[in-house]
């Protein structure tokens, strides 16, 4: 007995340790949890506007080591997310509206890998905003007299915030002449006197400013020129933005400012034109604002550069003329480059989004009456008719019917002699079928119509969805799915189904009911 419990002791303490090492070696076995990694810097994710963030994504653990990164929700304009895990943004300047402080972004990141695991968390992005200073371009020169109250007003077209703040204008004390004025609205006052006049006719002066915006005081120094007026001076022509060379997109508006200065007053400016190497520039771009204002506002058109060139590059003059033939001009670069019509393209895509949805709304909408037509039918079937007349059954060789019809209330039953010795039983469902429509056939038709207008239904819906944004139309793979979809709608077995090649919608498709029947479906276009 003491063998026995000895032996027993010993095997149940040898299947226990068994039992362990291989719950040990299950849990060794076993691959850690999917997981994403971002960098550990403090506040790495508190950028601020015009800062650039990068980094790359990193997935650890699961089956597979083979990772693919995506961002699921929250991309915005600017971010850069391949799938890699290259993750790269440079907000911009417009980003923070200029009255709040900081604007808060969440973005989903997401890695699968070849085991179909996946995680995904959620990052919030603080951006900052950042106040820029205003700018200042060239500005016409002052021309005084003598002995009079001369008055320059600084043109707003030259002074820019670009975050659209108020801006004032604050004087310089060392560098404004004696007696000289300048308000905060940018309007300059001065009445040399005969000393000044005469020091100014030797050596013109700088009267230099700051641009202040509000409320953050960023400031920017600017100036112009003080001279002494004289006799029939040359017209000054200034353009804003004051550069040589422009390079533009087609489709994209190019827009150019001239202030036209002359020392002897407006009614001394003759004419302002401009003349170009490209003779297909309208002369209507030109447009007259005042006399002494003018804007040149063009849009070349998406086959301006003609294939296979890539760009068109041309110069323009623009010059204005006094009454004395005195000129000024400014030559200009530009350079127009190939481009795809953006709108177009979408919007084609879109119109193929569109016409898929309706067409299965349509076929929607007349298996839904055929559905209910069969309905109709089925039931109608299914109840049958007593009062139907068994005659119009012809039964192989039967020649005649006895006039002798029996009926039995309690089984519903037609007892009927046929020729004098055939003896044949037919229920009401019988009767329908034998004379009427098969219920079989009904039953059938029924049932093929529900299937495929659930599956017409359930694709739609997924279809609708998955490409409502204009982004995944641009996809690759829209088109293909837009033909699979459209595939589905060739029925098989119409002839069978009987639907009537004929059959109009007698509604409109318009959006309000395509969106009845795929509610995701999107009006953008």
């Amino acid at each position: 007995m003491r063998k026995s419990l000895l032996l027993f002791s010993v095997l149940f303490l040898l299947f226990t340790h068994v039992s362990a090492q291989e719950a040990t070696s299950r849990n060794r076995t076993k691959s850690p949890a999917l997981k994403l990694s971002f960098p550990e810097k403090k506040s790495w994710n508190v950028l601020k506007e015009g800062e650039k963030l990068e980094f790359t994504l990193q997935a650890t653990g699961g089956k597979d080591s083979l990772y693919t990164y995506t961002i699921t929700q929250g991309m915005v304009e600017g971010i850069q997310f391949d799938t890699l895990g290259h993750f790269s943004w440079t907000p911009s300047y417009d980003f923070v509206d200029r009255l709040g402080a900081e604007r808060t972004v969440q973005v989903i990141f997401k890695a699968s890998n070849g085991s179909d695991e996946s995680v995904s968390q959620v990052i919030d992005f603080k951006v900052e905003h950042v106040n820029r200073p205003p700018s200042v371009g060239e500005l016409k020169p002052l021309y005084v007299r003598y002995n009079a109250q001369n008055t320059y007003t600084i043109e707003s077209s030259v002074v820019k915030d670009e975050d659209n703040d108020p801006i004032v204008f604050v004087p310089i004390p060392e560098g404004m002449p004696e007696g000289a004025k300048l308000s905060e609205q940018g309007e300059f006052t001065w009445k040399p006197s005969l000393t000044q006049f005469n020091r100014l006719r030797n050596n013109p002066i700088k009267v230099e400013f700051y641009v202040e915006d509000q409320p953050a005081k960023a400031r920017t120094k600017g100036y112009f020129k003080v001279e002494v007026t004289q006799q029939d001076l040359p017209p000054s022509l200034q353009m804003i933005p004051s550069q040589k060379r422009f390079v533009y997109k087609e489709g994209s508006t190019v827009n150019l400012k001239f202030q036209i200065y002359d020392p002897n007053g407006e009614a001394d400016i003759a004419s302002f034109n401009f003349i170009s190497d490209n003779t297909d520039l309208p002369a209507t771009a030109l447009v007259k604002n005042t006399p002494s204002q003018y804007e040149f506002i063009w849009k070349p058109g998406y086959d301006f550069v003609r294939d296979p060139l890539d760009s068109v590059s041309f110069d323009i003059t623009f010059f204005v003329l006094d009454k004395s033939n005195r000129r000024d001009e400014r030559t200009v670069s530009f350079t127009i480059v190939n481009a795809v019509n953006e709108a177009e393209a979408d919007q084609k895509l879109y119109n193929e989004y569109r016409a898929a949805l309706v067409r299965a709304w349509d076929l929607m909408e007349q298996l839904k009456e055929t559905e209910r037509d069969l309905k109709k039918k089925y039931n109608r079937a299914r109840k049958g008719k007593k009062a139907r007349s068994l005659t119009n059954a012809s039964l192989g060789a039967v020649t005649g019917i006895a006039p002798v019809i029996v009926e039995t209330p309690a089984t519903s039953k037609k007892i009927t002699t046929i020729g004098g010795t055939t003896v044949m039983t037919i229920g009401t469902l019988e009767a329908t079928e034998v004379i009427g429509r098969s219920t079989k056939d009904l039953v059938e038709r029924l049932n093929y119509i529900i299937e495929k207008r659930n599956e017409l239904q359930t694709k739609g819906d997924v279809f609708a969805r998955k490409y409502a944004l204009k982004s995944s139309r641009r996809k690759p793979e829209f088109l293909k799915d837009a033909d699979d979809f459209v595939a589905l709608m060739n029925l098989k077995g119409l002839v069978a189904l009987e639907l009537d090649a004929n059959w109009k919608n007698k509604n409109k498709p318009t959006n309000e009911n395509i969106a009845k029947t795929f509610k995701d479906f999107s009006y953008e276009n």
